[in-house]
């Protein structure tokens, strides 16, 4: 489907300005047509979903095209198809290892809850944040979902926003569009780009060898978690990166040794930032890196040495990509948040309640899948630039600037005449990968750059089992 404001053309025409642009009225040309095949409807939404999730992931590979095309590496033409796409972002649901599904669900108080003027929804997934909720409503530390509605009915929307947040814990408001343009949030991610560029310093520009892939020889340090970050770094990966993620262990994503469809192409370590050790270990990794990709909240990371500034300074020549829930400007841009939050008060499940009362959920997560490959694009679109410029690159984008771009294309009205797309009984872009803890399925990058499928360059590591280290590259083994 298409939003109001037009085809896939339109939408692909807009995601690549925002990421070739660097703040001009235009930006470059680009580098190829892409040629987008398939049956619409796989991803039936008033909004724009499909268009706007095919428009992201074809930014990324015309990126990658421009990117290879510097290096001397072939590419050829740029195809994707859009079945592929709609289970790309929707991989979770998908990812089969280690005996069972990898999907990221909900927990039972992640959710939306009736208040008395209106509807919240709430992210509890982690045990710090499910304390947070219970401990902020004053229950106990095991209070069912029962207990959090009866404490969440006689409060207020915004009342609890406030409160939960104070208390470390993530909820927000559901708010009408026109309410989300008139908040002061929402009015500084309306004022930011849906890429935000920056170029600092005199460095020289890093030269590499060529390789099969626009990415070959490209190390990508992953400090990301959840989903919008690890896509943005497994489509790195997809596309030739060397890339280690690294999580800090007092708050794991996952428990050690699990394999994970966020955890596909790349390494995973776990590193102390907050040791002596660990910060040096950190510091090193930076040195070796091309691409770091920072998926945590505006601030949270400043104490590392990993604040913008800080990092232009330390580790010049780098590409740095930030990611944030709710912008990076405005007085929500230290909060945290996730893709089911960021939606509440955007408009977004206002716009996709089918009742007129109760609020819905997009049929994916897009703001993180969309995000992910926005900001991929934006690696690849920087590392092109430093490679002809030199310099240092800062990359910036946001989930509710994502969201700002999905609601400004308009809505339409579902029927039945616009049934869902039928699910193909066989995907062909499910690939099993074989690995040391058995066979691991998984949805494989979306697209093509000319006759090469992109394929995962081996099975996921169990999280957090590798050496926090640039190793080299294992050879693919899949079928």
């Amino acid at each position: 489907m298409g939003g109001t404001s037009g085809g896939h053309e339109d939408l692909i025409g807009q995601a690549w300005e925002a990421v070739s642009s660097d703040g001009a009225p235009a930006g470059q040309p680009p580098p190829a047509h892409v040629d987008v095949t398939g049956s619409t409807g796989h991803l039936p939404s008033p909004f724009a979903v499909e268009g706007v999730a095919v428009a992201a992931v074809a930014a990324s590979l015309l990126a990658a095209t421009a990117l290879g095309r510097q290096r001397g590496s072939p590419t050829g033409a740029v195809s994707l198809d859009r079945g592929h796409v709609a289970d790309a972002v929707r991989s979770e649901r998908f990812f089969v290892g280690g005996g069972g599904s990898g999907g990221a669900g909900f927990a039972p108080l992640s959710r939306f809850w009736a208040v008395r003027d209106g509807w919240v929804r709430t992210h509890a997934n982690y045990p710090w944040h499910r304390a947070a909720l219970r401990r902020t409503l004053g229950l106990s530390p095991d209070a069912d979902a029962d207990a959090v509605a009866v404490a969440l009915a006689d409060l207020r929307a915004e009342e609890v926003e406030e409160r939960v947040f104070a208390g470390g814990g993530i909820a927000t408001a559901v708010r009408t569009p026109e309410a989300w343009q008139a908040h002061p949030q929402g009015q500084a991610v309306a004022a930011e780009p849906l890429v935000g560029h920056r170029r600092e310093g005199r460095s020289a520009a890093r030269t590499r060898p060529a390789g099969d892939l626009p990415m070959a020889h490209v190390r990508v340090l992953d400090l990301t978690r959840v989903i919008a970050g690890p896509v943005c770094t497994r489509f790195l990966a997809a596309l030739g990166a060397e890339v280690l993620r690294l999580d800090p262990p007092h708050h794991p994503d996952m428990k050690a040794g699990v394999v994970a469809d966020t955890l596909l192409g790349k390494r995973s370590s776990f590193v102390d930032y907050g040791s002596a050790p660990g910060l040096a270990t950190l510091h090193d990794l930076l040195d070796g890196a091309d691409v770091v990709v920072c998926g945590y909240r505006p601030g949270s990371l400043d104490r590392f040495g990993l604040g913008e500034d800080d990092l232009v300074e330390r580790h010049p020549g780098i590409v740095a990509v930030y990611l944030s829930a709710w912008g990076h400007s405005g007085p929500w841009a230290g909060r945290r948040g996730f893709d089911s939050v960021v939606q509440a008060p955007t408009g977004i499940a206002v716009g996709q309640s089918t009742t007129g009362d109760v609020p819905g959920a997009l049929p994916c997560q897009l703001l993180d899948h969309g995000t992910g490959y926005l900001a991929a694009a934006a690696a690849l679109d920087g590392l092109r630039r430093q490679g002809t410029e030199g310099g240092t690159h800062v990359r910036r984008l946001s989930l509710a600037r994502t969201a700002w771009w999905l609601t400004s294309l308009g809505t339409r009205t579902l029927s039945v005449s616009d049934p869902p797309a039928a699910d193909p009984d066989r995907r062909p872009w499910l690939v099993e990968l074989e690995g040391g803890s058995g066979p691991v399925t998984a949805v494989a990058p979306p697209g093509r750059l000319g006759e090469q499928a992109l394929r995962w360059p081996f099975p996921p590591s169990g999280y957090a089992e590798d050496p926090a280290s640039w190793p080299d590259v294992r050879p693919l083994s899949a079928r």
